[in-house]
């Protein structure tokens, strides 16, 4: 009979759910993979949907009217909610003897006595405490941190995308730094390497994917596109994602597009800029870099682990319009440079930034636990 391995997520989206599901299917071809999606397994269970509401509106009804607090976050961030998936999955996972489990995310403890755990993020909730402009008034209270601190206790290895995150789980939850690899992550989408390879860059045109508009950096970046505009007035700006109401020369707003149809903008992009103010790691930034474009980016969170100033691209503090424009504006006016830096770009996410080889560092790990009960 083949080896069992729960991979737990909350839902299916976003892709990299699929994505590690993927790989940890590749990586442990010899074993089954169960994938259990939580918003799934919970829908079957009103009462404790109804229960949890109840709960949300006590713990947190003023602070959601307040606006410091949304509900589908805090609809995970209760005691309630965390021990009542903990007893859903105990009684989920009894009937099946599994290698390991491996869940994504820590909004949850899909941990089971006797049973290898494995818990792989892009962010804890502490972090948000590193970016300077962050709203202490949005931080969860101390029980929830200390349910949080408890995941972490209970996995073997917690699996994290970025240095930025391994640092938070070591400075702030106490977290053995012995137990935490940085394996970090891979992209969402394909694109032709064909295309790649004979990729010009003298087309001046700027690529920004983000959905939260504000978050990203959006409004900045508008700023900062008028200043490139008075200097390069053939520059183009493109916006994927989100729809902001905005009316500026030279500029599409594209709105949200399936994953599939991603690619044709990056193809498109002379360079991608995205000049986040909160950034737990940022797949976009992926995509870009294997699309073998120059980045402009800000000095936070994980942006710092794949984006080196001068190297493969620009980095600015979150803010800074004129630095912005002044970035976007040396790469416009060197095509050399954008292919330079466009190339190091493609080379790095090959080499680390790939689902082949987070699903390698994956298996690694995983079996060294293993092998060492």
């Amino acid at each position: 009979m083949r080896p069992k391995i729960a991979f737990l997520r909350p839902k299916p989206w976003p892709l990299a759910n699929v994505k590690v599901a993927e790989a940890l299917s590749e990586k442990f071809a010899d074993c089954d993979l169960h994938v259990i999606d939580l918003q799934s397994l919970i829908k079957n269970h009103i009462g404790i949907i109804a229960i949890n509401t109840l709960v949300i509106s006590w713990l947190y009804g003023w602070e959601m009217l307040s606006k410091n607090k949304k509900i589908r976050e805090a609809f995970w961030r209760t005691p309630y909610m965390y021990n009542a998936i903990k007893r859903l999955l105990a009684k989920k996972l009894a009937d099946t003897d599994y290698l390991f489990t491996f869940q994504m995310q820590s909004l949850f403890d899909g941990s089971q006595p006797g049973i290898p755990h494995f818990v792989y993020t892009d962010h804890t909730h502490l972090a948000n405490l590193y970016y300077a402009d962050f709203d202490r008034r949005k931080l969860y209270n101390q029980t929830w941190i200390n349910l949080e601190k408890k995941i972490y206790e209970n996995a073997n290895i917690t699996f994290v995308r970025s240095t930025h995150i391994r640092q938070s789980l070591i400075e702030q939850y106490g977290y053995p730094q012995e137990n935490i690899w940085c394996v970090y992550a891979g992209s969402n989408i394909e694109i032709e390497t064909s295309y790649t390879a004979k990729k010009k860059y003298d087309e001046q045109n700027i690529l920004f994917v983000g959905i939260d508009w504000k978050r990203k950096g959006g409004p900045d970046l508008i700023e900062a596109f008028k200043i490139v505009q008075e200097n390069y007035p053939n520059a183009t700006l493109t916006i994927v994602g989100a729809s902001p109401q905005i009316n500026e020369p030279n500029c599409e707003i594209v709105g949200k597009v399936p994953p599939q149809k991603l690619k044709k903008y990056y193809e498109m992009a002379t360079l991608f800029c995205m000049p986040t103010y909160v950034e737990p790691f940022g797949i976009v930034f992926l995509e870009a870099m294997q699309a073998q474009l120059p980045i402009v980016g800000t000095n936070v969170g994980a942006v710092p682990d794949f984006l080196k100033n001068g190297w493969n691209g620009w980095l600015v503090e979150p803010g800074d319009v004129q630095g912005l424009a002044d970035a976007i504006m040396k790469l416009l006016n060197n095509p050399d440079l954008c292919r330079q830096f466009g190339e190091r770009n493609i080379t790095l996410a090959q080499e680390r930034y790939s689902w082949e080889a987070v699903g390698q560092k994956f298996r690694t790990h995983i079996l060294e636990v293993l092998s060492n009960p």
